[in-house]
């Protein structure tokens, strides 16, 4: 008998689990909220950051916090009004960056990272039309002597995992002249990747898992403890067989899994973006981070896109229209060719309190997966974790050892 399968949270994550348990002959239906798209999974700088190895929860960025912060000119924020989530959280960051356990993050998320492009590619490579996937690397650029020479030197000794870097060639900071970037220096990685356009992905992808014979069904979902299993509702009506039940709804799987006793501490840490249809900028120029002004711009199929900010807090308050402001200043002041008028967009990346994902199977209900707290890598890590849960739903070992991100972490006393 084919196997019945739910997947709640329709993002990256979600559509990549769905697509992957689709195409090993199960029943599949998504539910999701998200009809317009405003997850970030489809606001992202679109980059496959292979070389981001170092969970964020350590002992160096917080020493680093200070200097970040928005009011001096940073990427960090904590907006006052927010503070009854993001001290709580700041807390448990506190006590997941100890030396010990960051070491054993850093080489859990490796092991992990090691495998999303190889995924990658088998993903876009299944997928209809031309591949979506890129993998010419990316710009690290600096616009100061000082930033420069500080930059180089920290990323010379950062772990980059399997990411290789180097310094820009004469004729690539030709290029980056030639479009008005005036730069003090910059390095290249050349094998991390990019997605070229992320609403054709989500078309691609949506379209792949209905020819596999999945349905798309959009709903709010709830949770049922149940004797042994979990149960299910959308919309508030029962779902009489909801067979297998993957939780993949980001930020909000905390809430989602909280009826089943599990316990997630995980924030909305919510990024900005601004888009411009009308730009000069190179079809083929990678993705060009900014590092002294925390910015990353990548050219998209129809536009160009600025996004930076992290500012963890209440997924639902409304979004602060400064950090656009931001953004618009370091567009004009790098004198970036990108011309109003742009579009705004405000979305949470889930964010738990090491950094690490939480993916596995429930130990509270036998019909429940789990996939979600990809942070800042939710685009990097969507294809292996699809993989993973595929592995998961038919009793395979997964390709990545994946104990370090189970749910339970944070349901023994004296942990985050």
């Amino acid at each position: 008998m084919t196997k019945r399968a739910t997947i709640i949270g329709g993002g990256i994550v979600g559509l990549a689990s769905a697509l992957a348990l689709a195409r090993r002959g199960m029943d599949v239906t998504l539910v999701g909220d998200d009809i317009d798209r405003q997850a970030a999974s489809w606001g992202n700088a679109g980059h496959i950051a292979i070389e981001q190895v170092e969970p964020l929860a350590s002992r160096a960025a917080i020493r680093s916090a200070p200097g970040r912060l928005f009011s001096r000119g940073g990427a960090l924020a904590f907006p006052p009004a927010q503070w009854r989530y993001w001290l709580p959280f700041g807390l448990r960051l506190l006590r997941a960056s100890a030396p010990d356990r960051f070491a054993a993050g850093k080489a859990a998320l490796s092991g992990l990272i090691g495998e999303a492009m190889p995924a990658w590619r088998r993903l876009a490579g299944s997928l209809p039309g031309e591949s979506l996937l890129r993998e010419d690397g990316h710009f690290v650029t600096w616009s100061a002597p000082e930033t420069a020479r500080a930059g180089r030197s920290a990323w010379g000794t950062a772990d980059l995992g399997t990411a290789h870097v180097r310094d820009a060639t004469a004729k690539e900071m030709q290029a980056l002249a030639g479009m008005g970037i005036v730069s003090a220096g910059a390095i290249r990685f050349t094998n991390t990747g990019q997605i070229a356009d992320l609403a054709c992905l989500a078309d691609a992808m949506e379209g792949a898992l209905r020819d596999a014979g999945g349905r798309i069904v959009p709903g709010k979902a709830r949770l049922i403890a149940g004797n042994g299993e979990a149960g299910l509702s959308i919309d508030g009506e029962v779902v009489p067989d909801p067979g297998l039940i993957v939780v993949t709804a980001g930020v909000r799987s905390g809430a989602l899994l909280r009826p089943l006793g599990h316990r997630a501490p995980i924030i909305a840490e919510r990024g900005y973006h601004i888009r411009a249809a009308d730009a000069d900028w190179p079809a083929d120029m990678p993705p060009l981070v900014f590092e002294d002004r925390s910015m990353i711009v990548t050219r998209y199929a129809g536009c160009v896109q600025a996004a930076s900010f992290v500012e963890p807090g209440d997924l639902d308050a409304p979004p602060d229209p400064a950090k656009w402001l931001r953004l618009e200043a370091h567009v004009a002041a790098l004198g970036l060719p990108m011309r109003p008028p742009f579009t705004r967009w405000m979305g949470a990346r889930p964010t738990l309190p090491d950094y690490l994902p939480a993916i596995g199977a429930s130990r509270r209900a036998a019909n429940l997966l789990y996939a979600f707290g990809h942070q800042h890598l939710g685009l990097t890590l969507s294809a292996v974790t699809g993989e993973i849960v595929a592995a998961l739903a038919t009793n395979e070992r997964p390709a990545v050892d994946i104990a370090a991100f189970d749910i339970g972490r944070f349901e023994v006393r004296g942990r985050v």
